[in-house]
């Protein structure tokens, strides 16, 4: 039996409406420390709110929604983070506590070079973290070594997405919340980013959340995994629990 201490991220009973359209229906999910969680699903299927409701961009959301007359957001349930509810906590109070969120298609400032937005990334680090994160990323990613002076806009996809990440491990992360990382991208690149989200965990010991449509190219480098269906959880277990479901494998592994 393991201990609190283990988690630690525990989502209880999460609920997201949008509107009087249930985008997330009563969610519980533990993330454990140093391990990668998966979140699997069809597109829609919630995993971005799910994804944006734990980083706190939600918050963010709902008040320009209601700002502007937009969609009515409600939420309802717990997020606890250390043991410490953060709910109602800002987004950027949260990135202070170690959750930081990689968003879904990258989200780059496409006109500055890639050293630059691997810099923006680094507002919460000292200037020996910085140095030491910058240091680490392109140990990480050697690609981008050579590339470091090149607008982001005129590199790759796979490229791109490695600045991403790179930029997320720049806010110095305790929890890393990877939301769709391997979308539109090649096989041979989606195996390359699997192997370096592997690699950032064993180096790190920081505990990753990973948001994924496609979940074959993830599937061996998670610890334990959600698949979610309209808004629901409706399976769970480690890699080999999934890999061993054949339901499961047709429906959202292509296997």
């Amino acid at each position: 039996m393991s201990s609190n201490d283990d988690w630690v991220l525990e989502v209880r009973d999460l609920m997201v409406f949008y509107e009087n359209a249930l985008a997330v229906n009563n969610i519980s999910l533990k993330c454990r420390t140093g391990q990668i969680t998966g979140i699997f699903g069809a597109n829609s299927a919630g995993k971005s709110t799910l994804m944006h409701t734990i980083s706190g961009v939600m918050l963010d959301i709902k008040k320009k929604e209601a700002m502007t007359g937009g969609e009515r957001i409600t939420l309802f349930g717990a997020i606890n983070f250390n043991e410490e509810d953060i709910q109602n906590l800002q987004p950027h109070k949260r990135a202070r506590k170690g959750i930081v969120l990689c968003p879904e298609r990258r989200q780059l400032f496409t006109e500055s070079s890639a050293l630059e937005n691997l810099k923006i990334g680094g507002y919460l680090a000292d200037k020996a973290q910085a140095k030491k994160t910058l240091a680490y990323i392109f140990q990480l990613f050697p690609e981008l070594q050579k590339l470091k002076n090149r607008e982001a806009g005129f590199l790759s996809g796979g490229e791109q997405q490695m600045i991403a990440i790179g930029r997320a491990l720049m806010a110095q992360p305790k929890m890393l919340l990877l939301d769709e990382p391997l979308l539109g991208l090649a096989p041979s690149i989606e195996t390359r980013l699997a192997k370096a989200i592997n690699e950032i965990k064993q180096q790190t010991g920081i505990t990753i959340l990973l948001g994924e449509q496609y979940a074959r190219p993830v599937l061996p480098i998670i610890d334990y995994g959600y698949v979610l269906e309209n808004g629901s959880i409706v399976m769970e277990g480690t890699a080999e629990d999934l890999m061993n479901n054949p339901d499961v494998l047709s429906a959202y592994f292509g296997m």
